[in-house]
């Protein structure tokens, strides 16, 4: 698969040369590595095969290396964008340029182009349309004017300012605007909030009963920072499912203005030291924060939630599917398979050594039938006549009844030398449904193929799960 978006040579090398330094390698195997890559070549072909144009990347290494490849291709595709289009406005300064040059994430170089992306027709653009740029600049620059006075002069009904009042609105739009694009500002503001912040849930109203999966979430607030991928993932679905409304808190609520808000107004060298004007700037800062910059960073955090938990997740789930399909197989031994269960009783399947099905019944040693000695009786029977040497267990619902069931035949029965094992019945109903199992087992009824999975899974676990769909195999 080709690596998509490649760039040019110069910033191609700037490329290799940082992946090198992230992964500690020389910049000559990313090189080759690279190479490969755009040739076609997929990670697990180099991992095994050209190990000696890479000098000896792992698939670790080479998995980390490609993602890494793509993300800042993309990102050096982005600066050019960015750069064509601020230059095509006649805004590019040296220094713009360098800033843009210099930004080493997506997020930093959207925040530097944020003030130049075009963008509808803004309340901020009408207003500086109108006229009133002077007043927002005059206003923010020298605190002690009145700011109903200083708008008085600005009122024009034929540009759309009808009153003092009009303008000021207007003014406060383009200074909105402005608080709201600052690059610098906005990369601080967001990971403060990222440390600080917190994701909070609240159940939608006459959504208890329905939504009872998600009840842990009803009244529930966690900083971001210590939330496991799990617990997003679950709040995410409970708000995609309408049974819960998430909001994202930028800190603790306290009384007076957010510490945010602090940060915007000492960027911008406003204070409230009792002049005229200090309440009008302070309450702009306040609506900049709650209405636009608030709004920006919350879709940004929940973007870097959703993208934590899902990686997370993904190498959670990789690991575990890892360790299930890999786990060590019993080998070649008789083992006799129990796939509990109380009213429709406990499934029961012997397989010899090679898995093939000896014996199946249905024994009822729990409520409501409650044929325990009989149950031991059969389970004796059956393990002698086929020399079973195992006894495997699925986890399901009545697993620990079973469990205690096989440990009492065990006791009663010390000459048949049996070993119990409790074993992931995960999949077992689904795969004993599936057109495999009725190939695989045509004559048998359905309630008693997953007996058969759970003793194959515990003799040779990897070639009974394949069987299965994997989105059922349990991890």
């Amino acid at each position: 698969m080709t690596t998509p978006g490649s760039s040019g040579s110069s910033s191609a090398g700037s490329i290799e040369s940082r992946i090198a330094e992230e992964l500690g390698v020389r910049e000559r195997q990313v090189k080759a590595a690279v190479e490969l890559l755009d040739g076609g070549s997929t990670v697990p072909f180099i991992a095994r095969y050209r190990k000696e144009a890479t000098e000896m990347l792992d698939d670790a290494q080479l998995r980390t290396l490609e993602e890494r490849l793509r993300y800042l291709r993309e990102l050096e595709e982005r600066r050019t964008a960015i750069l064509d289009s601020v230059r095509e406005q006649g805004k590019l300064t040296e220094e713009l340029e360098a800033r843009i040059r210099g930004a080493e994430t997506k997020a930093r170089l959207e925040d530097i182009y944020l003030p130049f992306k075009p963008k509808r027709r803004t309340k901020a653009q009408i207003a500086r349309e109108a006229g009133l740029e002077p007043l927002a600049e005059g206003l923010l620059g020298d605190p002690g004017v009145a700011p109903l006075a200083a708008a008085a002069a600005f009122v024009d009904a034929d540009k759309g300012v009808p009153d003092a009042q009009a303008a000021l609105d207007g003014a406060r739009a383009i200074l909105t605007e402005r608080f709201s694009e600052d690059a610098d500002l906005i990369g601080e503001l967001r990971e403060r909030m990222w440390v600080r912040g917190r994701l909070a849930a609240k159940v939608r109203e006459g959504k208890e009963e329905a939504g009872a999966k998600f009840a842990d979430y009803f009244d529930f607030a966690q900083p971001f920072t210590d939330l496991p991928s799990h617990r997003i993932l679950a709040m995410l679905r409970g708000e995609k499912e309408e049974v819960l409304d998430l909001v994202l808190e930028p800190e603790e609520a306290t009384e007076g203005p957010s510490s945010y808000e602090g940060i915007v107004a000492h960027r911008f060298g406003i204070s409230d030291r009792g002049r005229p004007g200090d309440k009008w700037l302070t309450d702009t800062v306040r609506w900049a924060w709650r209405t636009r910059i608030l709004v920006h960073l919350g879709i940004d955090l929940r973007l870097r939630l959703r993208t934590a938990a899902e990686d997370e997740a993904v190498n959670v789930f990789a690991a575990n599917l890892r360790d299930l399909l890999l786990a060590a197989p019993a080998g070649t031994r008789a083992t006799l398979g129990l796939d509990p269960g109380f009213r429709t009783g406990v499934k029961v399947a012997v397989v010899d050594a090679t898995g093939k099905v000896v014996a199946t019944d249905v024994i009822h040693p729990h409520v409501p039938a409650n044929r325990w000695d009989e149950a031991i009786a059969k389970l004796a029977r059956l393990a002698k006549e086929h020399a079973v040497e195992l006894v495997a267990i699925g986890n399901g619902t009545a697993s620990r009844e079973t469990d205690k069931l096989a440990g009492e035949l065990i006791t009663k029965h010390p000459e048949l030398k049996l070993t119990k094992v409790m074993v992931s019945e995960a999949g077992a109903s689904v795969y004993s449904a599936s057109a495999f199992a009725s190939q695989e087992l045509p004559d048998m009824d359905v309630s008693l193929r997953g007996a058969v999975s759970i003793a194959r899974r515990l003799q040779d676990p990897l070639a009974e799960l394949v069987k299965i769909d994997p989105k059922s195999i349990g991890v």
